[in-house]
Parts: structure tokens; sequence; C-alpha cells
């Protein structure tokens, strides 16, 4: 089934007997974007979104047992998530594409690029997490209200609040709770990050952008550095005055950053 409105569509594909949903909107010859979510779950088409999908098609779907893409219960880590994700792929007829991962999303597109490289043009991180940090921890969202943690990802909350609302209303923390049920089975031990990944991304070749916000109080910058160090074609941009969600408080210039990269 696909629905859509005048900025996008909507659709799903059956994977591992599993419904996985995406939108996506834009065209063109370029090579399409995925763009992969928070581990807040897929907010819908957001403005960084149509950004993106100005410059070609743009796909964003919900990771399996996020939002409206069904739970696989056996999944116990990401890279079980990047194994459904590539089969989507397959099954939407996506031979290549390049892949921004924002936050845990990055997270699942590293490991996407260590089991099949060949796919990706260009890989973008944003604020991933995955690596243990060697300087300062990554914040545990388990730990505290969800709210709170979603607050400490802005820099700004003024930014917070125009996104959100004072109080976010009962359909966002609805998706904040069902998204950190599946977060948790897959990242709670050890806490966002995997010992095997630095190693294994040394043999990925893929052109990488690794963004993260100047003052991202969720994941270290120390984390950027390390996945820059283990990527052997990696660079780091740091964007001013921008927290953990990047693509929240600064859209026109992430996509900026993205769109750059991936001419």
């Amino acid at each position: 089934m696909t629905t859509s409105n005048a900025t996008w569509t909507e659709a799903a594909v059956q994977v591992a007997g599993l419904r996985v949903q995406y939108l996506e909107a834009g065209a063109g010859a370029s090579t399409p974007l995925l763009v992969l979510h928070r581990s807040t779950g897929n907010p819908g088409w957001l403005p960084f979104h149509q950004e993106l999908s100005g410059g070609g098609r743009t796909v964003v779907p919900d990771l399996p047992g996020y939002g409206q893409s069904e739970r696989p219960d056996w999944a116990r880590e990401p890279r079980d998530l990047a194994i459904l994700l590539h089969r989507a792929l397959d099954h939407i007829g996506l031979d290549r594409v390049s892949v921004v991962g924002l936050g845990f999303g990055g997270w699942v597109a590293a490991e996407m690029a260590v089991l099949q490289q060949q796919r990706f043009e260009r890989l973008v991180l944003v604020g991933a997490p995955g690596i243990r940090p060697d300087e300062g921890e990554i914040l545990d969202q388990m730990m505290m209200a969800f709210e709170v943690y979603v607050r400490a990802c802005f820099a700004d909350q003024s930014a917070f609040e125009a996104e959100f609302g004072e109080q976010p209303d009962a359909a966002t923390r609805e998706l904040w709770d069902f998204s950190r049920e599946m977060t948790a089975r897959l990242t709670w031990k050890p806490y966002m990050w995997d010992w095997r990944l630095p190693y294994l991304l040394a043999e990925v070749q893929t052109p990488t952008l690794l963004v993260w916000g100047d003052e991202d109080g969720v994941v270290p910058r120390s984390v950027g550095r390390q996945y820059r160090d283990a990527l052997p074609e990696a660079r780091l941009e740091v964007v001013e005055g921008a927290g953990h969600m990047v693509e929240v408080e600064r859209p026109s210039e992430l996509a900026a950053l993205v769109r750059a990269f991936v001419a």
C-alpha cells in the first residue's frame, strides 16, 4: 500500500516477515539518499528531509521496531537492524545510495557499511554513538525521564519548545516511550557502543562525513574523533550552536553540508 500528500509518499515493504515502512520524496539522476532516524523514533517528514529531497530522491524509513515498522522480537543489536535495512533496500530497488545516519541511526548506518560498503557512495554520521568514548560518557537515556533526555539533545531550549511545545503532546511521548523500549533491547549492555565496531570500520573505504554539534551533550565529540581515526576516508565537521539534534536546531546548515558532500 502506498499513500502520499503534496510533499512525500508513504510506502512499505516486507522483509523477513516484517513490515518496514518508509517515507520518500524527490527525484532525479543523483544517487538517492537514505536517512536513518534517531533512537527517539521517526518524527515524520521534517524540514531537514524536505531540503535534502530538493536535491534528489530521499528515503526515510522507520527503523525495524520503531514507529510503523513491525518489531523483530529476535533483534538484539544494531547490526540486526542493519541486516534488515539492507534487505529493505533490495526490495525497494535501491542498489546504490548515500546514507545519513542521525544519532543512533548513525550507528546503524556504520553497521550497514561494515556489512556491505559497496552499496554506499557516501556515508554521513551525525552525532553517532557505537564507539566507547575515550573521553566523557554517552548520556544514558534509560536513567531519566525521556523528556529530560530529549531536552538534553538541544543546545537551545527554545528550539526544543518550538519543535515539541513546552509540554510534548501525548502522541509524542508515546512515540518516545515505544522507541526507548526498542533501543533498550538493542543497546543496553554495553550501553550505546560495541567493542567490535572500530576494528571493522578500518575496512570501510566509503568516503565519510562526521558531523557533531559543538554543544552535543549526549554523545561526546571524542566519539567523532574516534570515528574519524577508525575510518580511512573520514573528516569531521562541527556545527556551532547545535546540540545533539543538529537536524532540528540547524536543519539548513546540516542539509547544506550533506548536499555538498554527496554531490
